[in-house]
């Protein structure tokens, strides 16, 4: 199989060809026609992730055909177009994960690669409607944006909802998702460019974060969002606080601008705010994500490919944050 190999941190992935994984009892191997790049890969490739093993084979994200099963109770999967959950070992609660939980990439091997091997458990027959690019862009993103929306933010159709940073992948699919429930969306972004593709995607308002002020002009031409989904944390924090409606919740899946500065207690209990946690999702959660795609005929926004080789030029591109939707890498 071909692979890309991260070997030495801060240095760029190595291509090689080397045998494809035997599936275990339990395990599938699939042959991979596209994966998807993820925030997370990139900070893997800077030692910025716990428990760093090398060498590895990044990548979470994938599409593909099952070629082989190590039981013969699953062979049925064998030849079917498949996703699958990128993490497994999730526990017995829907509130949190186990300590047990891992993610494709890392610990074990990813999908930057054209054969992996995942727990039969986690796969799911790829949606009909979409190709293998935008099925592989999905999984990760998905799965985050919709715990993060739908089981820890509560979304009901109707609320005002504001999405931090809009442009990323989980970003991206959760105003997606808002948008299909029946929700009316305002996203923030320092691109124009971004914001107006959010409008494209159904968003009604776009503010500018790198104005001291943008908050206040969101309240007054959109109102107080009752949820707020943010990955950013850091000094702006503050103005989320500021800006949710009564009663309303904040939900962080990521703190990409660092830890908060400063949290203004009073505005917190005065305002009966919920600061909510939110990392991956369960089995369940991606099972319901999938309905919800499947039911709306929601698409992940590609924003660029690349053959496997270019894996480095991919990485490259996302460090800069520029692109709106996914990056993929397609096989073959």
């Amino acid at each position: 199989m071909q692979a890309m190999w991260l070997k030495e941190l801060k240095s760029p992935l190595v291509f090689e060809e080397t045998t494809p994984p035997v599936p275990e009892p339990g395990w599938a191997l699939i042959e991979l026609k596209a994966a998807a790049l993820n925030r997370r890969d990139y900070w893997i490739t800077l030692g910025m992730y716990p428990g760093i093993e090398l060498p590895k084979i990044l990548g979470s994200d994938g599409a593909g055909i099952v070629r082989a099963v190590g039981d013969s109770d699953d062979e049925p999967w064998v030849g079917s177009e498949v996703i699958f959950n990128p993490a497994w070992n999730w526990g017995t609660h829907e509130s949190a994960q186990a300590a047990q939980f891992e993610i494709a990439g890392m610990p074990s091997n990813g999908t930057f690669a054209s054969h992996i091997v995942v727990p039969v458990a986690t796969l799911r027959n790829k949606p009909p409607h979409l190709d293998w690019n935008q099925a592989a862009a999905l999984p990760l993103a998905g799965l985050t944006a919709y715990r993060a929306v739908m089981t820890q933010g509560q979304l009901r159709p109707g609320e005002k909802v504001l999405i931090s940073g809009i442009g990323g992948g989980v970003a991206t699919l959760a105003l997606q998702m808002a948008v299909a429930v029946g929700a009316k969306v305002a996203v923030t972004s320092s691109s124009q460019h971004k914001i107006e593709r959010a409008k494209d995607l159904g968003a009604t308002h776009g503010f500018d974060y790198n104005d001291p002020q943008w908050h206040k002009e969101a309240a007054t031409k959109f109102g107080n969002p009752s949820l707020i989904i943010d990955s950013a944390a850091g000094p702006g924090y503050a103005q989320l606080v500021s800006l949710a409606a009564s009663g309303g919740r904040i939900v962080n899946y990521g703190a990409t601008r660092g830890p908060v500065e400063k949290l203004d207690m009073f505005k917190l209990f005065w305002n009966q705010l919920h600061l909510i946690g939110s990392t991956m999702g369960s089995p369940h959660d991606f099972r319901e994500m999938l309905h919800l795609v499947d039911k709306h005929g929601l698409v992940p926004v590609i924003d660029d490919i690349f053959p496997l080789d270019q894996a480095n030029h991919a990485l490259e591109k996302l460090s800069a944050s520029t692109q709106f939707g996914k990056v993929v890498l397609m096989m073959g």
